[in-house]
């Protein structure tokens, strides 16, 4: 297959280049370059998708396949504009944010989505999940509803994850903080953790363009406890040392962060707004041929990336070791 890919150089996009190219297949990605190298084997065609003539390189050439992964509704509404005469078939890689409601566990594909984003630029992250809908939107109302796919990932994760919000718990138990091996987490009964591993997601990404799958599909991985999803975490680094907690209120009165960014615990979520943020239905996709690896194998070759890379390098998301330690002096172990 003749297959075009809408970035290529970014770690999804990359992954689902690399996989490509493993099954035979011949791999353009279309990107400004910036964000890194496409996998050996494929093509780069440089460009800005910001601009108005940003596909004519590749807007004349048929293509079996097409895949996006952006979330500027603008580059897509162009991208399907410029494709929609030579690609077979459109997929794009939306998010499970786009879904209004994320208190209701078990959600599936048929929950309300947030108002799509009318500008075609996402000037913040607070409209993330309305710019995917206007992405998936274009994508649809151009391609028609027999040549699109629609993939609605929730946390993907796996060697690669620069955001750190699925390496910080193998890392963090792998080299805690305090001397005595003690490590924070958070005590939070009734919240799930819910991830898909990006090599299995690249996986059924090209699967579903070979067989030219079409609708929409949330792409998540299984639903577990946080607690049993942090004692994976545990195994995978070898930790033996003492584990603290402290609960949502604990947490929210000495200014810990939920999910991500500076003075974080990642994966942690207030109960009960986010009970279904990761505990969304995957039965369709399961169905439609998504298979999923171990929690342990993800988190434990995330742990290998993470050591090899540079674990002290600066972080996207979690506990400096320092405000980790002050953490520790009002925490309880853990029952």
């Amino acid at each position: 297959m003749q297959i075009l890919i809408l970035g290529g150089t970014a770690w999804l996009g990359h992954e689902i280049a690399a996989e490509a190219l493993r099954r035979g297949h011949q791999v353009t990605c279309l990107a400004r370059g910036t964000s890194g190298s496409v996998p050996a084997g494929a093509r780069l065609v440089r460009a800005d998708r910001d601009t108005p003539d940003g596909l004519g390189a590749v807007a004349e050439q048929h293509w079996d396949a097409v895949l996006d992964v952006s979330r500027q509704p603008g580059q897509v509404r162009r991208a399907v504009a410029a494709l929609a005469g030579t690609a077979e078939h459109f997929t794009f890689v939306s998010s499970c944010s786009v879904y209004a409601d994320h208190g209701s566990p078990g959600a599936d594909e048929t929950a309300g989505l947030l108002p799509p984003l009318e500008s075609d630029v996402m000037t913040s992250p607070d409209v993330y999940g309305a710019a995917k809908v206007a992405c998936e939107n274009a994508a649809r109302n151009t391609f028609g509803p027999d040549r699109c796919l629609i993939v609605r990932p929730g946390l993907i994760a796996g060697p690669g994850d620069s955001t750190d919000r699925t390496g910080y718990w193998p890392l963090r138990f792998a080299r805690p903080a305090a001397d005595d091996g003690a490590v924070l987490v958070p005590e939070a009964p009734g919240l799930a953790a819910q991830v898909v591993d990006a090599r299995d997601l690249a996986a059924w990404l090209i699967t579903s363009a070979e067989q030219r799958l079409t609708g929409e599909f949330n792409a998540v991985g299984a639903v577990l406890a946080l607690a049993e999803h942090l004692e994976i975490a545990r195994g995978v680094a070898g930790h033996t040392g003492p584990v603290f907690v402290l609960d949502q209120q604990e947490l929210a009165a000495a200014d810990v962060n939920p999910w991500a960014g500076e003075r974080s615990l990642p994966l942690w979520l207030p109960l009960p707004d986010f009970a279904g943020f990761m505990s969304r239905s995957n039965a369709a996709a399961k169905a439609a041929g998504l298979a999923l690896r171990p929690l342990a194998e993800t988190l434990a070759d995330t742990l290998a990336w993470e050591l090899a890379t540079g674990p002290d390098r600066p972080r996207n998301a979690g506990l400096t070791s320092d405000e980790e330690r002050r953490l520790l002096t009002i925490a309880h172990p853990r029952a």
